[in-house]
C-alpha cells in the first residue's frame, strides 16, 4: 500500500503545529497502522522502529511522516488526540531485527499445520496467511469463510500447538489477492495490493452499462471476483447515458422489429438489428425519440432514420503494386559473376606465389633460365658418364652445390665382371 509524500517539502510554522504521528508497515506493507512518536528522535521514511505490541514489542517500517499523515488519518477515520493509540518505543536494534526473522520464519510451517488442523475439526474455512509478532508472543490468522464459523475449539488447539496468543481476523478474496500480491491483465500491480484500500461490491450491471461483453474470463481478477476497475469509469457512463431516452429497446418498423444492441456516449448514437439482416444500423438520439412517438400513436414508419458513421482516423494508404519484372537483366548478373571469379583466381594466385610477384619481372627471366642450367647439367652428367638419377622427386643439383664424392660412389651402378 504505497503513498507519495507529496507533502514532504511543506514547510511547518512551529514546532507544536508538526505531527507527531507516524505510520508504521508491518509484514512488507499489507498492513498499517498509526503510532504516538513520544521519543526525541527524528524518523524517516524507510527507518525500521520497535513499537508496542500484544504483551510485547513489535517491529515495523516507518511508511510516511509529517503533514500527510494527518490526511490518512482523516480518510481512514482516526483521531490524532486518541489516548489509546500505541507508541513508538525506539529505534529497532539488532537483536530486536534478529528476534523478528527467527519468528517470521515460522509462519510458512504455521499456515501449513493451522490449515491441517482446520481440516481434521471439519471446519468450513481457508487459512490464508499467518502473521507472528516480532517477538513471537501473538499470532494473527487470517482466514476465508462463507458463512460464520465457530472457532472456539479451533482457538485452544493453536493456542496449545504454537504456543502463541491467537487472533483469528475474517478477510475477504480480495484482501487475500492483495496480500498475496501480482500483476494483473493489464500489466501492472494488482491495485489491491499497491494502492486501494476500500473494496467495493462490483456487479455485472457495470460491464453492461459500459458496453462490455459479459465473459466471466475476461472481468474476473486474480481473486475470482470481477475487476475492481470496473468502477472506475462507470460514474462517467452514467452521467452521459442520461441523455439517452428509456424504454427504447424494441422500434417497430415496416420490416419488423428493431432490436437494440448497444449505445455508443461518444457519438451519441444507438444501435439497432432487423430480423432479416444481421447489419447494424445506427439511429441517433432524436431519430429513436420520433419514431417511439409515432410508434406509441400506432404511426408504423417505413424504415429507421439511419445515419452515416464516418471515422475520424485517417485512412492508411495501402503500397501499390510495382511490376519489377525486366528491371536486373543477367548480362549484368553473368559480368558480376565473371569479375567476382577473377578476383577469387588472383587470390588463390597470391596466396601461392608471393615471393615471386614481389620479384616482378626479375624472376620470371629466372625461371626461364632454370631449365636451361637443369640441360646443362644433366650433359655434363652424361659426359663425366654419370647417369642421372633415377630416383623421382629427388631434386637435381644446383650450380651452387657441390656434389658429394662419397654419395656419387654409392650411387654408381656395378661395372660387370667380363670387363677386368
Amino acid at each position: 500500500m504505497n503513498t507519495y509524500d507529496w507533502l514532504r517539502n511543506l514547510p511547518i510554522p512551529g514546532v507544536d503545529m508538526a505531527c507527531n504521528v507516524i505510520e508504521v508497515s508491518f509484514n512488507k506493507g499489507s498492513r498499517k497502522d498509526f503510532f504516538r512518536n513520544t521519543t526525541l528522535q527524528h524518523f524517516d521514511k524507510g527507518d525500521m522502529v520497535s513499537v508496542e505490541g500484544v504483551s510485547g514489542f513489535d517491529v515495523g517500517e516507518v511508511s510516511l511522516t509529517g503533514e500527510i499523515v494527518r490526511l490518512q488519518m482523516k480518510k481512514r477515520g482516526a483521531k490524532e488526540d486518541n489516548p489509546e493509540m500505541k507508541k513508538i518505543l525506539r529505534p529497532a536494534t539488532d537483536r530486536d531485527l534478529d528476534i523478528m526473522r527467527q519468528n517470521k520464519a515460522r509462519e510458512p510451517e504455521a499456515v501449513i499445520r493451522s490449515r491441517a488442523i482446520a481440516k481434521q475439526l471439519k471446519l468450513d474455512m481457508k487459512i490464508s496467511q499467518v502473521e507472528m509478532q516480532a517477538d513471537g508472543r501473538k499470532a494473527t490468522f487470517f482466514y476465508i469463510a462463507d458463512g460464520r464459523v465457530d472457532f472456539r475449539e479451533l482457538i485452544k488447539v493453536y493456542a496449545s500447538e504454537f504456543k502463541v496468543k491467537v487472533e483469528m481476523r475474517q478477510i475477504g478474496a480480495r484482501q487475500e489477492a492483495g496480500k498475496v500480491g501480482g500483476v494483473g491483465s493489464c500489466g501492472r500491480e494488482l491495485c489491491c495490493s499497491s494502492w486501494l484500500t476500500d473494496f467495493k461490491s462490483v456487479n455485472t450491471a457495470a460491464a453492461r452499462y459500459q458496453n462490455l461483453s459479459i465473459n466471466q474470463s475476461k472481468l474476473s481478477g486474480q481473486c475470482g471476483r470481477l475487476k475492481c476497475c470496473l468502477n472506475y469509469e462507470l460514474d462517467t457512463y452514467l452521467d452521459a447515458l442520461q441523455h439517452f431516452p428509456d424504454n427504447c429497446d424494441v422500434l417497430q418498423v415496416a420490416k419488423g422489429n428493431a432490436y437494440l444492441i448497444k449505445k455508443d456516449i461518444f457519438k451519441n448514437l444507438m444501435w439497432y438489428t432487423l430480423p432479416d439482416s444481421t447489419k447494424q444500423y445506427p439511429v441517433t438520439i432524436e431519430g429513436v425519440r420520433k419514431i417511439k412517438s409515432q410508434n406509441q400513436q400506432g404511426i408504423i414508419p417505413e424504415a429507421l432514420e439511419t445515419v452515416e458513421v464516418t471515422s475520424s482516423k485517417p485512412k492508411e494508404v495501402e503500397p501499390e503494386f510495382v511490376d519489377v519484372v525486366g528491371q536486373i537483366s543477367l548480362r549484368s548478373l553473368e559480368k558480376s559473376d565473371k569479375k567476382r571469379r577473377q578476383q577469387q583466381q588472383q587470390q588463390r594466385g597470391q596466396g601461392q606465389r608471393p615471393q615471386q610477384r614481389q620479384a616482378g619481372g626479375q624472376q620470371q627471366g629466372g625461371q626461364q633460365q632454370r631449365p636451361q642450367q637443369r640441360n646443362q647439367q644433366q650433359g655434363g652428367q652424361q659426359q663425366k658418364g654419370q647417369q642421372p638419377n633415377p630416383q623421382r622427386g629427388q631434386r637435381p643439383n644446383r650450380p651452387g652445390n657441390q656434389p658429394n664424392p662419397n654419395q656419387q660412389n654409392q650411387q654408381r651402378p656395378p661395372k660387370p665382371e667380363g670387363n677386368k
